[in-house]
């Protein structure tokens, strides 16, 4: 045997012993961003991704791990952490709320978004082409929908019958929110006084409330917002304090101490976004995923605070209702 042939015959042993025949190559572990103005509930979006994504197979560590940015309530720093993510190469941004999709919209056309719980009109805020064909690198789940606010209007009246005038608390950042009294004051019944009242921060929530009071409101519809999801329990316990029966769309709000709540089901839209992630990161193309919408609402009550307020909630609504919270 020639030297050469030595060489070669020692290599190719080295090789084989290193890479075996039946070797299986290395499992890719995904990089899953996260992008939140803020948790609820001190829950991450990664916490509540990762039931649904180990029911298809993902595993923490194995096959997945979250890369998670929090602007802590600072919509200022929601760039900027967009910005982080993608220089960190993450191969899919799961956003929780409009602000945060806008800021990773602004940060990256390529790496592939999922809207996880945004309020917007995907179309108005120019994130998808349409519902049905994305159309670029986002899609996912939207929890817009129109008939919501007049909805919540009806259960309410549905708690407090013979109500005579209820307050909407709006934020004047969300263009849609104009819409969405205007819809309301469209489908009014006769006899019934709507007043909307503003307030984009929390420092003018106190001045929003004492509005109302001043009005003589009897209760408040709290319009869908990330500000005033993340605000529930000071916007619940204001509400309490004015002595104003209160409802808003997420369960979040009840558990504060707010008073109803009607939305979507928070479970529905969490197992949607994980089956976008699942999708994409099969190889699927955002583009060509349409946007969904929920098709299942929630009803929560508290009852604690309804007797605070010296209400009696009626039979018809509490076997509505989904959850109820003694």
């Amino acid at each position: 045997m020639d030297r050469r042939t030595l060489i070669s015959t020692a290599v190719g042993a080295l090789l084989v012993k290193a890479f075996p025949a039946n070797a299986q190559p290395a499992t890719k572990i995904y990089r899953i961003g996260t992008l939140s103005l803020a948790s609820s509930n001190n829950t991450t979006l990664g916490t509540v991704l990762g039931k649904p994504l180990s029911a298809r197979g993902y595993v923490v560590g194995k096959n997945i791990s979250f890369v998670e940015r929090s602007a802590e309530g600072n919509v200022g720093r929601l760039p900027l952490l967009a910005a982080e993510l993608v220089d960190l190469n993450v191969d899919i941004i799961v956003a929780g709320s409009v602000v945060a999709i806008r800021a990773a919209h602004g940060a990256t056309t390529t790496i592939p978004i999922v809207m996880a719980f945004s309020g917007d009109d995907p179309v108005k805020s120019g994130f998808v082409t349409s519902l049905a064909h994305p159309g670029g690198n986002i899609t996912g789940v939207t929890a817009q929908v129109r008939e919501l606010a007049p909805k919540c209007m009806d259960v309410l009246r549905d708690a407090m019958p013979g109500i005579k005038r209820i307050a909407i608390l709006t934020n004047p950042l969300r263009l849609e929110h104009a819409d969405y009294v205007t819809m309301m004051r469209a489908g009014q019944p006769q006899g019934l006084r709507l007043q909307a009242v503003e307030a984009r921060a929390a420092d003018q929530y106190e001045s929003a409330f004492a509005a109302m009071t001043k009005e003589h409101a009897d209760a408040v519809i709290i319009l869908g917002d990330v500000v005033f999801t993340r605000d529930s329990r000071q916007l619940a316990e204001l509400a309490e304090a004015h002595r104003l029966p209160s409802i808003y769309i997420f369960r979040a709000f009840v558990a504060a101490g707010g008073m109803l709540s009607y939305g979507p089901d928070e479970a529905q839209l969490v197992e949607l976004a994980a089956q976008y992630v699942d999708r994409i990161l099969k190889g699927a193309n955002p583009a060509d995923l349409a946007v969904e919408q929920p098709t299942k609402f929630h009803i929560a009550i508290n009852l604690k605070t309804a007797k605070a307020l010296g209400l009696t909630m009626p039979p018809s609504l509490l076997v509505r209702a989904d959850e109820v919270v003694q």
